[in-house]
C-alpha cells in the first residue's frame, strides 16, 4: 500500500512548492556595468529574445543599462554558451529592483523591448578594401541583418525594414575621394559598377543616383523608420541632400567639370544635421567639407583623444538616455574619413550626445524627421583608432566589453523599445 500513498504526496508537495519555486527562479537578470563578461554578446541575446516573442526589460541607468526578462526555455543554456554574465533572480527580487527604479529622485527607467527590429545595412555586394563597426558587432552579437544597395532603395524596399545602416558610403558620387591614392588599385572597379548601376535604374551620373537614393532614405525616416550612419556616411548624406540639384563633382568623377556655382547653390533646408557648411573642392584632398575637423585644429592624438557622453533624465528624455547606455562615460576617440563634426556647423535641434568640449567636436548625436529618427556616429572603427583602407577587421572576441561599440547597438534595440507603465 506505501507506493500508492506516494503520488498523492508528491502532488501535495508539487502543488506547495510550485509558488515558492516561481517566485525563487522567476527572472533572468543581465547586468550591463562592469561585472559583465559579454557586454556586446548580451545584445545579442535581448535580440534572440524578442524573436521567440519574449520581451525584455532594458533597466535604462541601472547598472549600465541591464536587461532583464521572465524565464524562458533555453534562456539559460544560450547565455552559458554565448558567455554572457547573468543571474536567475526571484519576483521578489526584481519587485526590489524595479521599486529602485520607480524612485522619483532616481535617473532611471525601464523601457520594454517588444518585437524585434528588421535590420538593413545599406552597402555594396561586393567585398569592399575596408571593413564596417556595424557589420562587425551584428556578426559578432549573432544579430541578423539584410544587405541592401542602390537597386534595393530605388525600387522602394526601405519600408520592409524598422532600422537602416548606412555603410560607410560617400553619397556625394566622388567614390571616397580615393581617387589620387587608390585608383589603380583592382577594387577602385567600384566607379564601374556604381556607372552600370546608376544606368540600370535610369540615371546619367551616380552623383545623381546618390541625390535619389538619399531621398528615398529621407522618406524612410519620416514614415517612421530609424537609420544610423557613421563616417563618411554621416556628413556626405547631408551633403548630397543640400546639393541635390547641383553638380559638385569635378571630371574624373562623372566626366564634366563641376558647377563653379555649387556652394552657392546648397540647400540646408534640406539637410538632417549640418547647416552652413563649405564644399572642399580640391578633387584630390581627402575630404569632403569644412564639417570635419582636421587633425591639426583638434589638437588631440591617440593617447589623449576621448570624447564625453551625455547624461540625459530617464523618465523624461529616453530616448537619449537609450541611446547612451554604456558602462562607461568617457569613450575612446577613433578616427576615420569623417571623425569629428565642427560644433558650429550643426543645426539648433539636434540632440548631441557626445562630445569633446575643449576641442570643440562632436563625436555622437540623434535627431528626428517626421516619425522618425536619425543617428550619426563619428569615425570608422571604435577599437582601431586609425583604421587604414585595406588593413584586416577588427576581432571583436579582443574587445568583448567595447563601450564605443555598445553605442552602436544601443542603436539596434532602440526601434523594440516602448516605455512600460509602472505598477501603482
Amino acid at each position: 500500500m506505501a507506493p500508492k500513498r506516494i503520488l498523492p504526496l508528491l502532488l501535495l508537495l508539487a502543488a506547495w512548492l510550485g509558488p515558492s519555486a516561481a517566485a525563487w527562479a522567476n527572472h533572468v537578470f543581465i547586468p550591463m556595468d562592469n561585472t559583465q563578461k559579454e557586454h556586446l554578446k548580451a545584445y545579442g541575446i535581448a535580440y534572440w529574445l524578442l524573436g521567440k516573442q519574449v520581451e525584455v526589460d532594458w533597466l535604462l541607468n541601472y547598472r549600465g543599462g541591464s536587461f532583464a526578462s521572465e524565464v524562458a526555455p533555453g534562456l539559460e543554456n544560450e547565455l552559458a554558451v554565448r558567455g554572457i554574465t547573468y543571474q536567475v533572480i526571484s519576483e521578489a527580487q526584481y519587485t526590489g529592483i524595479l521599486s529602485e527604479i520607480a524612485d522619483p529622485n532616481a535617473n532611471m527607467d525601464i523601457m520594454k523591448l517588444e518585437k524585434a527590429p528588421k535590420i538593413a545595412v545599406y552597402t555594396p555586394k561586393g567585398k569592399q578594401p575596408w571593413d564596417d563597426a556595424v557589420t562587425l558587432v551584428l556578426g559578432y552579437a549573432e544579430i541578423p541583418y539584410t544587405q541592401i544597395y542602390d537597386d534595393e532603395v530605388l525600387r522602394g524596399d526601405l519600408p520592409k525594414y524598422d532600422w537602416l545602416h548606412i555603410h560607410h558610403e560617400d553619397f556625394t558620387g566622388e567614390y571616397g575621394k580615393f581617387y589620387a591614392s587608390y585608383r589603380n588599385r583592382p577594387w577602385y572597379q567600384q566607379q564601374r559598377d556604381a556607372e552600370a548601376t546608376a544606368k540600370r535604374n535610369g540615371f546619367s551620373k551616380v552623383s545623381v543616383m546618390k541625390g535619389a537614393v538619399v531621398v528615398k532614405m529621407q522618406e524612410f525616416i519620416a514614415g517612421g523608420g530609424f537609420q544610423f550612419a557613421m563616417c563618411g556616411a554621416t556628413d556626405t548624406y547631408d551633403i548630397a541632400l543640400a546639393g541635390l540639384g547641383v553638380d559638385m563633382v569635378e571630371t574624373m568623377y562623372d566626366g564634366d567639370p563641376a558647377d563653379p556655382q555649387a556652394q552657392q547653390k546648397l540647400n540646408f533646408n534640406r539637410t538632417l544635421a549640418f547647416k552652413d557648411f563649405q564644399l572642399v573642392r580640391d578633387p584630390y584632398q581627402y575630404e569632403y567639407s569644412d564639417i570635419d575637423m582636421q587633425p591639426a585644429e583638434r589638437g588631440v592624438y591617440e593617447d589623449n583623444d576621448y570624447f564625453q557622453l551625455f547624461t540625459f533624465s530617464a523618465k523624461y528624455d529616453p530616448v537619449p538616455t537609450m541611446l547612451t547606455q554604456d558602462h562607461e562615460k568617457t569613450i575612446k576617440g577613433f578616427m576615420g574619413q569623417t571623425t569629428a563634426f565642427r560644433k558650429q556647423l550643426i543645426k539648433s535641434d539636434v540632440v548631441i550626445m557626445g562630445d569633446n568640449k575643449a576641442s570643440g567636436e562632436v563625436r555622437y548625436m540623434h535627431g528626428t524627421l517626421g516619425k522618425g529618427t536619425w543617428t550619426f556616429y563619428g569615425g570608422h572603427d571604435p577599437e582601431d583608432y586609425q583604421h587604414l583602407v585595406e588593413e584586416e577587421p577588427t576581432d571583436l572576441s579582443l574587445h568583448p566589453n567595447s563601450p564605443g561599440y555598445r553605442l552602436i547597438l544601443n542603436n539596434i534595440l532602440f526601434p523594440a523599445a516602448k516605455k512600460k507603465k509602472q505598477k501603482t
